[in-house]
Formats: structure tokens, C-alpha cells, sequence
């Protein structure tokens, strides 16, 4: 049975991700998708709020789940029998540093292989960035982002 994990930080998820979400559930037989707590950065929303915005976008695919964790990407797959791990591609520029991260995991854990699914055209220019720097500046990030997570986004802004 092949279980894939689709890592990343979701800050906030978008069209971008949900179609790699998507797409991704098509080829395995389980995926999870997992939130990184990467205390280096800064986010916008929590892990737990980024958590729920996951299981809220995704609670129509069956075989799809949502965790979070801490650490390094090869130790999750491996504490959790996960054999592939999923990144997407949404122009050359991502991939030399995934191909470095992908060999990396593969080291780290020879028993997980990286799949790269190449971004759909329609969303190769999205990144979770830009749709926080549109709606900072009260842009139109409806077709950026679905309508729940487009309000959660705004709601952050006017605090």
C-alpha cells in the first residue's frame, strides 16, 4: 500500500496546494498532508488554525488526512511507515532546492522516495506570499484562495 506525505508550512493553503492535495490522493492509496512547525519563521496562522484549514478543504477526499509536525521531514515519514513524499513544482527555480531536499530525505531515509508534481498552469505564479501580501494591501485573493480561508486571511488582517 503506498502512503504519501505531502509536507509544507499552508500559510495559508491555496488553490495552489489543494490542486497538488488533489491530484496527489489520485495516485496513492493514502496521503497525509502535514503542517511543518518551523519555529523560523513567523506565520500568520498557528499550526492548529492551519490544521483546521486543511481538514476544511479537504473533507471531501476519503482517503486524505491532516497531521502536523515538528523536526525533519525524513523522520516523520519513517516514525510513520510513509514511503513517498510529495512536493510540487511550480517553476525551475523550486527545483534545485527541492532535488537538494529530496536527496537529502532519501539519506536521511532510503526507504521514502520524493514524487514532484509539476503545478497546474493556472496556479504556477501562486505562492502562500503572495496571497498574504495581496490581501495585506485589501486585494482580491477570491481566486487565490476558497471563500472560508479568504475570510480567515482577512479577519487576520484587521486585528
Amino acid at each position: 500500500m503506498a502512503h504519501a506525505l505531502y509536507p509544507g508550512s499552508f500559510d495559508p493553503v491555496t488553490y495552489g496546494h489543494i490542486d497538488v492535495i488533489r491530484r496527489a490522493s489520485s495516485l496513492f492509496d493514502s496521503l497525509t498532508v502535514a503542517v511543518l512547525n518551523n519555529s523560523g519563521k513567523s506565520p500568520l496562522f498557528s499550526v492548529d488554525e492551519r490544521v483546521k484549514m486543511l481538514v476544511g478543504v479537504c473533507s471531501d477526499i476519503p482517503n486524505v488526512s491532516i497531521d502536523s509536525f515538528s523536526g525533519l521531514t525524513a523522520d516523520y515519514v519513517t516514525a510513520n511507515g510513509i514511503n513517498v513524499i510529495i512536493r510540487g513544482l511550480r517553476a525551475v527555480t523550486d527545483f534545485e532546492y527541492e532535488l537538494q531536499m529530496a536527496q537529502t530525505n532519501r539519506k536521511l531515509a532510503p526507504d521514502a522516495d520524493t514524487v514532484f508534481l509539476t503545478t497546474s498552469l493556472e496556479y504556477a505564479y501562486l505562492s502562500s506570499t503572495t496571497v498574504k501580501e495581496v490581501a495585506y494591501f485589501g486585494g482580491d485573493i477570491s481566486k487565490f484562495v476558497p471563500k472560508d480561508i479568504e475570510k480567515l486571511i482577512f479577519e487576520k488582517y484587521k486585528k
